[in-house]
């Protein structure tokens, strides 16, 4: 039997080992960075009883490692091509672990948060490497796409497991196991990436973007944080207006490194094409709108209904296993009908569902109040994530591949941490105002409601918008092409 061979390629690991050593490190990897995008929502009326933190916080526990993990993506990328993909796996794996412990002992919210944002930054180097070094170890095609379609398996099951891992450990234990739970899989990976991997220098020698990647994520950040802090001290105070006008300073600075660097991070001639534009936007639209339902609602379910972490986890649990369902629903349909129906249908049906869970009152019904709104809008946008990162990767030159999927990723990271801070700001102003007519349930249900209709209506733009995308015959093929693995370093 013939055998399909990619290009030869340095080996990763040890002489005698099976590659099954290289795919089952890559996909613990994954696991653990998209775990820990999903595990801390249940946690978070817990932390905030055990550390006094405010609403605006416990955004921060969430946005912190998005800001992070989104930010340093690229340059996490590049790293490995220049130092090595094995340096950048144990660098990623030592900072993640260590930041999982610092932040399971933490004694106030500015550690645990600070945590947060250098688990962020472990993550945005594990990602990219665990990739990489699947894609160098495995040089036959067939064991290559094979490996890829399990990589990228883990980070569905990651985001199934998160909830549920999440309210089980909070439930059983306490709120610092959602953290602690990362250690030993941590140690364990650096103590086999030390042993297994080969040393491998870095088959491009080139500069790192090192400012562009600061610029970005400060600007991100100051970005978040100025709109965290509208809600509390008004949007004519110092503290909101200093960070807005830094992070307008900041982002700017990244363009002009981008247009001026000769390795940016993000070639600038990559965002003309319209296609890849507007496929950005959706995906920042769908990281607003994944990081926020789950966040709410983890709220709703907690603070109003007076569920426990562990019944919130499973009354979650359909909601990310429609995730799923969505996801091979788009792919039987994607190739037939192409992405920009699925991506208008997607968005019509997401508006729907969570426009339905905007009717939540104060004594709700499971079911209908939670359970079938939030399964109608969650299977929305699951068969979005397939069909808009065919069209920004479709027609995209072969050497710009990379980064346009990064680009996806990172606006993704992005979008669910800024967005997160818009609806926050949202929910506190209308809760702080309904306060002083209505009593603290009814306040905090009220913002809720405004949240998550807000989210729905941008859900309703991002169907809009899709209909501004060509009609794509290539990208039909694109559909019907073996999945890759470079789109999809993250799951719900």
């Amino acid at each position: 039997m013939s055998e399909t061979r990619v290009a030869s390629a340095p080996p990763v690991l040890r002489p005698n080992l099976p590659l099954g050593v290289v795919v089952a490190m890559s996909c613990l990897a994954l696991f653990m960075v998209v775990l820990d995008a999903t595990i801390v929502t249940v946690a978070l009326p817990d932390m905030q009883a055990g550390l006094d933190m405010s609403t605006d916080q416990q955004q921060w526990v969430v946005s912190g490692y998005l800001i992070t993990l989104g930010g340093f993506l690229l340059l996490a990328a590049r790293a490995g091509d220049l130092f090595g993909h094995k340096r950048v796996f144990l660098f990623g794996a030592v900072v993640f672990t260590v930041a999982s412990l610092i932040g399971g002992l933490a004694s106030d919210s500015v550690v645990l948060i600070v945590a947060r944002i250098a688990q962020g930054a472990g993550a945005s180097a594990l990602t990219p490497a665990s990739l990489s070094l699947i894609t160098a170890s495995h040089t036959d095609e067939r064991e290559r796409e094979r490996a890829l379609a399990l990589w990228s398996m883990m980070g569905g099951i990651a985001g199934l497991a998160g909830v549920v891992l999440g309210g089980v450990l909070t439930a059983e234990l306490s709120w610092r196991w959602v953290l602690f739970v990362n250690v030993p899989p941590g140690f364990a990976l650096f103590v086999a990436g030390a042993l297994f991997l080969l040393p491998s220098a870095g088959a491009e020698r080139t500069r790192l973007d090192l400012p562009g990647a600061l610029c970005v994520t400060l600007g991100v950040g100051a970005l978040t944080y100025g709109l965290s802090e509208a809600s509390n001290e008004g949007w004519g105070s110092p503290q909101t207006v200093v960070p807005l006008i830094a992070a307008a300073v900041l982002i700017a600075a990244f363009l002009v490194a981008e247009a001026r660097g000769s390795r940016p991070l993000i070639p600038l001639e990559l965002l003309r094409p319209r296609t890849l534009r507007i496929a950005n936007l959706l995906m920042f639209c769908l990281g607003v709108t994944l990081t926020a339902l789950l966040f709410f609602l983890s709220l709703y379910c907690q603070q109003v209904l007076g569920y426990s972490a562990l019944r919130t986890g499973m009354a979650m649990l359909p909601v990310t296993v429609i995730f799923i369902v969505g996801g091979i629903t788009s792919r039987q349909l994607v190739p037939v009908v192409g992405p920009r129906p699925m991506l208008v249908a997607g968005g019509l049906i997401a508006a729907v569902g969570i426009a339905w869970v905007a009717t939540i009152p104060t004594h709700s019904a499971y079911v209908t109040h939670i359970l079938l709104p939030n399964l109608v809008g969650g299977f929305g946008v699951s068969i979005m994530l397939l069909a808009v990162t065919i069209s920004g990767t479709a027609g995209v030159e072969p050497k710009n591949a990379g980064a346009a999927s990064g680009l996806l990723n990172t606006s993704r990271q992005i979008g669910g941490a800024v967005g997160l801070a818009v609806l926050v700001n949202v929910a506190s102003s209308v809760t702080s105002h309904a306060g002083h007519d209505r009593g603290r349930l009814d306040a905090l249900v009220q913002g809720y409601r405004v949240a998550f209709l807000v989210n729905g209506g941008i859900m309703l733009l991002a169907a809009l918008a899709a209909l501004a995308l060509p009609t794509m015959a290539a990208a039909k093929e694109k559909a019907a092409e073996p999945f890759d693995g470079q789109a999809a370093t993250t799951r719900p």
